[in-house]
């Protein structure tokens, strides 16, 4: 594993995800391209939530404390019972981007990390490994997710005019 790589990658994606989420209106940050989408704002409370609860905590706990469970999270149910799309996407971003910069402290603070470390639960085993890149991977997903969802909006917004000359998407 290039450690140091997947390690700018988490810099990087944060980056990336703030200028996909920047100077985009409420409205604009509220909509779904259809009923089973995310907004964008739902995208950037659920990365603050994941970064929060999920990925830092977990690769704690294989890393520190493998006997300790994995706290429960409920990332899909949090969407609404958290009532992501009806928050400030500001303050929304700047939480994540705050959460973020916690986790890319708490990962410069590890010395000489096990990740082959592994612990064994309800998702099978995972190493200490598998779980730091699967949260850089995480988001890959949730920028490609913001891209789609600003070309819902390039789409919407360009109406009657149609895309195609720009190429398939």
């Amino acid at each position: 594993m290039n450690y140091e790589f997947l390690f700018a990658q988490l810099e990087q994606h944060a980056r990336a995800i703030e200028s996909l989420a920047r100077g985009i209106s409420t409205e604009h940050a509220r909509m779904k391209p259809n009923a089973d989408a995310w907004s964008i704002l739902e995208v950037i409370n659920h990365l603050y939530d994941e970064e929060q609860f999920d990925f830092r905590v977990r690769l704690d706990i294989i890393l520190h404390r493998p006997a300790e469970p994995f706290p429960p999270i409920n990332p899909t149910g949090w969407v609404t019972e958290k009532k992501y799309n009806e928050r400030d996407l500001e303050t929304s971003l700047q939480n994540f981007m705050d959460e973020r910069a916690k986790s890319l402290r708490w990962l410069s603070g590890l010395h000489a990390p096990n990740w082959e470390s592994s612990i064994t639960n309800q998702f099978g085993s995972v190493t200490a490994g598998e779980m730091f890149c699967a949260w850089v991977a995480h988001d890959v997903l949730h920028l490609r997710q913001l891209v789609e969802l600003h070309y819902a909006l390039v789409q919407q917004n360009a109406a009657p005019y149609v895309l195609e000359y720009a190429g398939e998407w």
